[in-house]
């Protein structure tokens, strides 16, 4: 979770597009390995599902008897009205029937628990995997893939297996065993007449299996379509007040309008598919009554049943096409979620940053030096597109070392590539002679503290903010790092001090929010220091207060300074100076003034806007 967490804490690089789902290369995966990999959470789980399934068989078996038993209180009152009623019997029958009701329940209930249960711990089995699957997967899937996407996969799709679980097994269990049981009874009922009930059933399995076959890929499209409007909301929210200065309202709401007629088109097309099967084995059930009747009648004018069977048969006919509307139902659920399942395992089966177990180099951050070297790295976040040439440097310990550059130079990319968020194609990177790519990623993060230009605070109190990840940390050195960064006034002046929840609800300015990163960034206290643009949201006097703070941080720590403001990088002892991808320029500021080339060009140009 660490790992992810300060993955957060990094600007999104310009590699490529986001893939939404939908767009084209986006993995396939049929219904039937989706449902093979999600049986394989159901697997450990069948004990509990047999005895659930034996539990359901019971009460459905139950369900089946009591028909049998109202045409004996019907045939007992049909010969009482010739002569006299057994009373008796008829109570002993009645409190029989009563007794199988409760019965039938009583494991009815049981069985919803068991059921219950399990789809609980498979749907939190695969919101756990994914959690973890989210640290395993390389930050190049997120740069084309829409956070909202990733969050749709997470609750929608995963909550669509997770109630279809709890709904439909248990439902399914129970329909399949009242249809065969009923059927059962049928034949020992009355041969014909059952061969009238099936005949109809027949028809009514034949439409639901085309209707399922034409639907699914409306179910599919469903839930992409829900991901791809989860994830347009998600950005448009986040970047509200950009579309508000921008008037991109109109814009935004006309993606929203198209993403949603998708949307609407493909459920609306899946739910009236689904809606057809309800009505169509509604009418077959009726079907089933008229033929049955008609057939009853025939078979009762020619002495060969009683009515007592007739009643029965009314009440089997019943329960013998309950079923095939439950299960026309309960298709309708699982297609559902066979199409979440196929988004959700297509998220699991990402490939994934290179396994590290075999790694036994460490580093301590308590004894390093803090010498590193860029040595020929070379890195593009598409394949097709190199962004760093051939980049070689060597950062003593304990400098300050200042990387500038115009826009698009590769500076934070250098940076992404030294915490290892992202791996580099060709070269090296070392750490003390180690390379980084023969220790963890967990150890080089662990040597580096960061305060990046895009703050990030999390909703919790301000100390969990400032503490972040780091157990034990004091009011005093609280009190200590605050007053360094100019921010002790400020959490003197909330209402519960660093216990206040810093949320929506708190107004914290820009400015504000990066001393908090900072504050951060000194509480970590890691040998190694990285800071991108840490000053560019604070004002002239406060960046003269930060700027004091830093200077103290920085002493007798390797340090790497992104900058576009040069006068703040002015005692730096090394400023590399790229310009796409490569090193034009090293030296220190008054070196590089001296040579009058492209870092004097810079400097100097700021001045010229200034004036």
């Amino acid at each position: 979770m660490e790992e992810n967490n300060k993955n957060l804490e990094r600007r999104r690089p310009q590699g490529g597009p986001r893939r939404h789902p939908g767009m084209p290369g986006e993995k396939a995966k049929n219904n039937k390995a989706a449902f093979g990999k999600l049986y394989g959470y159901i697997q450990k789980h069948v004990p509990a599902i047999v005895v659930a399934v034996i539990l359901g068989g019971i009460s459905s078996v139950i369900a089946v008897i009591c028909p049998d038993k109202l045409s004996d209180i019907v045939n007992e009152i049909q010969i009482g009205l010739a002569g006299a009623l057994n009373i008796k019997k008829i109570n002993n029958i009645c409190i029989f029937v009563l007794t199988i009701f409760i019965l039938s329940w009583i494991f009815g209930y049981i069985q919803n628990f068991i059921m219950t249960t399990v789809t609980q711990k498979v749907t939190k089995s695969l919101r756990r995997d994914i959690s973890q699957k989210i640290n395993r997967v390389p930050l190049r899937y997120f740069d084309k893939t829409s956070f909202g996407d990733v969050l749709s996969r997470v609750t929608n799709d995963v909550d669509m297996i997770g109630q279809t679980l709890n709904q439909s097994i248990g439902q399914l269990i129970s329909s399949v065993t009242l249809f065969l049981g009923s059927l059962f009874m049928m034949f020992i009922t009355n041969v014909w007449m059952t061969l009238a009930a099936i005949a109809s059933a027949i028809i009514g399995f034949i439409f639901m299996g085309q209707i399922m076959k034409r639907s699914q890929k409306y179910f599919i499209a469903q839930q992409v379509q829900l991901g791809a409007l989860d994830g347009h909301i998600e950005e448009i929210y986040t970047g509200h007040n950009v579309v508000k200065a921008y008037n991109g309202e109109a814009k935004a709401e006309k993606t929203f309008d198209e993403l949603n007629n998708k949307l609407y088109e493909s459920a609306w097309k899946s739910q009236f598919f689904s809606g057809l099967m309800m009505p169509f084995m509604g009418f077959i059930g009726n079907l089933g009554y008229v033929a049955v009747c008609v057939l009853g009648a025939v078979l009762v004018e020619k002495n060969s049943i009683g009515f007592g069977t007739i009643v029965s048969f009314m009440i089997y006919i019943r329960l013998f096409t309950q079923p095939l509307s439950q299960m026309a139902q309960v298709s309708t659920t699982l297609q559902s979620a066979l199409a979440a399942s196929e988004r959700v395992f297509e998220f699991l089966d990402e490939e994934e940053m290179e396994k590290e177990d075999n790694k036994t180099k460490k580093l301590d951050p308590a004894n390093i030096k803090g010498e590193v070297e860029f040595r020929h790295v070379k890195f593009g976040y598409v394949p097709e597109k190199t962004i760093i040439h051939d980049f070689s440097a060597v950062a003593k310990s304990g400098q300050k070392v200042a990387i500038v550059g115009p826009t698009g130079a590769g500076k934070t990319t250098m940076v992404n590539l030294l915490m290892r968020f992202y791996e580099v194609d060709d070269g090296d990177i070392l750490i003390d002679g180690v390379s980084t790519k023969d220790i963890t990623r967990e150890n080089v993060h662990s040597l580096f503290c960061m305060v990046l230009q895009d703050t990030w605070l999390f909703e919790g109190t301000l100390r969990e903010n400032l503490a972040y990840s780091k157990e034990g940390v004091t009011d005093e050195e609280l009190d200590e790092v605050c007053k360094r960064v100019g921010l002790h006034h400020f959490v003197r002046s909330l209402p519960k001090g660093y216990d206040t929840m810093i949320n929506e609800q708190t107004s914290l300015s820009a400015g504000q929010k990066q001393l908090v990163t900072i504050a951060r960034a000194m509480i970590e206290n890691a040998p190694l220091l990285i800071l991108d643009e840490a000053t560019s949201s604070v004002d002239t006097k406060t960046e003269i207060t930060v700027q004091k703070a830093m200077d103290k941080l920085t002493k007798g720590r390797t340090s790497f300074v992104i900058a576009h403001r040069l006068s703040t990088i002015k005692n730096a002892d090394l400023i590399l100076v790229m310009k796409d991808g490569d090193i034009l320029e090293t030296g220190n500021h008054e070196e590089l003034l001296a040579k009058d080339g492209f870092y004097a060009d810079l400097y100097n140009s700021q001045f010229e806007q200034a004036v």
